[in-house]
């Protein structure tokens, strides 16, 4: 069965940063963060201390994963300009969301470039306390729906019809975590897409919290929900992942099968369960008939993220920076 992988990272240079500091590589796959953390970002045979385009493709491969959507976050650094060139390289194997810090002086300069000159159609907001924005502007929480730096952001998307905005707005005890504010921007930009990522992170012993903001998304047909690192989230590594087939169930009855995108969060989540695992374990379930499979597998991630407007914007984008 065709795949899409809706949620991987590349990463050219190891550049993480968020409440922990800076993240620095250690070789063998490993890094540190500042305040010494360690951790196994890539696994095992797929890069000392980068995850490439190359590296991903033949994880892809292995899995029969045709195509992937290239996303950035705080744990690995923003890789837009590797992504860029990668889909520009590969665009029949990716597509791509870029980051910015809407609090960065020159956010919109940066916006306006990666829209207008570099093509990308997506943009992913990293916004949790745990691994994103917050993490190290809790001086100042903000919310998506009425920051005015981001809503500087959303003003000049809005003339992009069919723009996707992805954002992983953290654990429900998070200060970042705001289902309320997506299902707000997605009453307010009707014709945008949103993709909510990590399944809102389902907390196994709490699932009406899941419900309750899944119940916010459905009433919005532009909501989507990707369902990467729900294993590392419940701390599941019992493949096929009951715990996690358990709060798919709840997902697809109250969003459906057409609302939700497959995806491993890889390189970091293939080090806790194998690449191959995660993309099995829906076709190993039961939960999903091949109709709703073929939906969730490749179908959805298609229309949000390779549709025709960005595989367009695509093929005509070029870097002024590199033509001077």
């Amino acid at each position: 069965m065709k795949k899409i992988d809706g949620h991987l990272h590349l990463v050219r240079n190891i550049a993480g940063l968020n409440g922990k500091g800076r993240l620095n590589a250690l070789g063998n796959g490993q890094a540190i963060w500042d305040d010494g953390t360690v951790i196994q970002l890539i696994p095992n045979g797929s890069g000392a201390d980068s995850f490439s385009a190359e590296s991903a493709m033949k994880l892809m491969d292995q899995a029969d994963v045709e195509k992937a959507v290239l996303l950035q976050g705080s744990l690995n650094g923003y890789q837009n300009y590797y992504s860029y060139q990668m889909i520009k390289k590969y665009p029949e194997r990716f597509i791509g969301a870029f980051s910015v810090d809407p609090f960065a002086d020159n956010a919109m300069a940066i916006v306006k470039r990666h829209v207008e000159d570099l093509g990308f159609r997506a943009i992913k907001f990293e916004i949790s306390q745990g691994g994103g924005l917050h993490g190290y502007h809790s001086e100042k929480p903000f919310r998506l729906d009425t920051d005015p730096k981001v809503g500087e952001i959303f003003h000049y998307l809005a003339d992009y019809p069919g723009f996707t905005v992805t954002v992983d707005y953290g654990k429900a005890d998070q200060i970042s975590y705001q289902p309320e504010a997506i299902a707000n921007l997605a009453a307010h930009y009707s014709a945008m897409t949103f993709v909510v990522c990590h399944l809102s992170f389902p907390d196994y012993d709490h699932q009406n919290r899941l419900v309750a903001a899944l119940r916010l998304f459905a009433p919005y047909p532009n909501i989507y929900s990707d369902l990467s690192a729900i294993q590392d989230i419940v701390g599941e590594t019992d493949f096929p992942y009951p715990k996690c087939q358990a709060v798919l169930a709840l997902a697809k009855k109250v969003l459906g099968a057409k609302r939700l995108i497959w995806g491993t969060d890889s390189p970091w989540s293939a080090t806790f369960n194998t690449y191959g695992q995660l993309a099995t374990y829906l076709e190993a379930s039961d939960l999903f008939n091949e109709s709703e499979l073929e939906d969730v597998l490749y179908h959805n991630a298609e229309r949000v993220y390779f549709n025709q407007q960005a595989i367009q914007a695509v093929k005509e984008a070029s870097d002024p920076a590199l033509q001077q």
